[in-house]
């Protein structure tokens, strides 16, 4: 292989990047928006899912770089959402507490798996957070998928969704041959899941659930691997978001508690 490691990052607009050659930015979508050039890596280019972008979101990004991608490890981030480095918190501009190739290379020497801090939601489940802001029918219906195309992961779902915290936002740096395993459990249960659902007419925001479920069901194939031993725990490292554009918490717990206690769905991205 050409590289050690190599993280894509998923964006649909042209957005200040980091510089480290670590990072490929992937425009996502590009086939919904074939007049448009970012002057990035596009995603419909070879084997890919393109024209699925409005549905998966910055799975898109995953499974081009799953298709195409020669490195031994391979990760996604997001435009927004980037891994932390030695540098978090240092400074006011955020990009630079993104890590940098130099500060993870050692790290692949004793981790397969770099995850983001799980997000703990405390007073919800995976399951009842997913409900109060999106359409738990989208969960139901790919836990019937698993129990009839991965029986042996039912148990290990039941077990995820009644969690309080998680690893979320579909970002990962991970071993190419553990990538590969995933994506392809991943997209055989996503591409079932829209054969039984398609769009359900919603709205832009909320159409995007393939990439939501995927979310949740990661967690899941995550835990699958430590019931097995295909991953050790010990070799699986968090590191901090970093968020660029900074979050509103206010605003982000004011929607979390409407959710939850008035079953007011989310519309937006925060």
């Amino acid at each position: 292989m050409e590289k050690k490691v190599e993280v894509v990052i998923a964006t649909h607009k042209k957005y200040e990047m980091p510089t480290d050659d670590l990072y490929l930015p992937i425009h996502v979508g590009a086939e919904l928006n074939k007049d448009k050039d970012l002057g990035y890596q596009k995603d419909n280019v070879g084997d890919n899912i393109s024209d699925r972008n409005d549905r998966y979101s910055e799975l898109t990004a995953l499974y081009w770089a799953w298709k195409h991608v020669d490195a031994e490890y391979i990760g996604l981030a997001h435009y927004r959402r980037h891994f932390g480095g030695k540098n978090y918190h240092h400074g006011k501009d955020r990009l630079k507490w993104v890590v940098t190739k130099a500060e993870l290379g050692p790290m692949l020497d004793k981790y397969d798996v770099i995850l983001p801090r799980k997000r703990r939601y405390y007073i919800e489940t995976l399951y009842s957070h997913y409900k109060h802001t999106h359409y738990s029918n989208q969960l139901d219906v790919t836990f019937d998928i698993i129990k009839e195309k991965y029986p042996k992961y039912a148990d290990t779902y039941e077990k995820i969704i009644n969690k309080t915290s998680g690893y979320m936002f579909n970002m990962v740096i991970m071993r190419k041959d553990l990538l590969n395993a995933y994506c392809t459990w991943l997209f055989d249960i996503l591409f079932e899941l829209e054969n039984r659902l398609g769009n359900q007419n919603l709205d832009a925001f909320q159409q995007r659930f393939y990439g939501r479920v995927s979310e949740i069901i990661f967690n899941v194939w995550l835990e699958k691997q430590f019931e097995n031993g295909v991953i050790d725990k010990k070799r699986v490292k968090e590191l901090p978001i970093v968020y660029v554009e900074g979050v509103n918490w206010w605003k982000k717990g004011t929607a979390f508690l409407k959710a939850k206690f008035f079953n007011k769905k989310y519309e937006n991205s925060f």
